[in-house]
């Protein structure tokens, strides 16, 4: 993984003359396909002020998770905790909604705005334990530009 290259590529995504919405969609696009690993790829934000998630922009297969409360699952428990949370092995968890039969691993990082946590970006991957500190950093790259555009 050539985490300059991804950087400058989501430079380059972050400052185009495009809606926040489009930046969103193409950040997953883009991530979901350089990383090959990364199978699905998308952003959770707070549902106004509901304590639940709802998703935005993805890429990847559909879910029918829409909306997942806070503490539920992988993305509702990094609603709480405020911390990144990777799950080598998806069925070693007991908190975990399954997204499909396929997903056999999972990263999240959360958003923050102004130190609130307003989200997260949200990585299924099929293969077990393909997560490494460098996807965590270069996650959290991403979503401290993704903060620079919603705040």
């Amino acid at each position: 993984m050539n985490i300059p290259k991804i950087k400058e590529s989501v430079n380059g995504i972050i400052e185009s003359n495009t809606s926040a919405s489009e930046k969103l969609q193409n950040i997953c696009n883009y991530l979901k396909q350089e990383i090959d690993y990364f199978h699905w790829v998308g952003f959770y934000f707070k549902n106004g002020n509901k304590n639940e998630l709802k998703l935005a922009e993805f890429a990847g297969e559909p879910t029918e998770h829409i909306i997942i409360p806070f503490g539920k699952g992988i993305c509702g428990q990094v609603a709480i905790s405020n911390k990144n949370f990777i799950v080598p092995d998806v069925s070693a968890q007991e908190n975990y909604i399954s997204c499909g039969w396929k997903v056999k691993s999972e990263i999240v990082i959360p958003i923050f705005v102004k130190g609130e946590n307003i989200g997260q970006i949200d990585i299924d991957s099929h293969i077990v334990n393909p997560f490494s500190k460098d996807d965590e950093i270069l996650l959290e790259y991403v979503c401290e530009k993704v903060s620079e555009i919603l705040s």
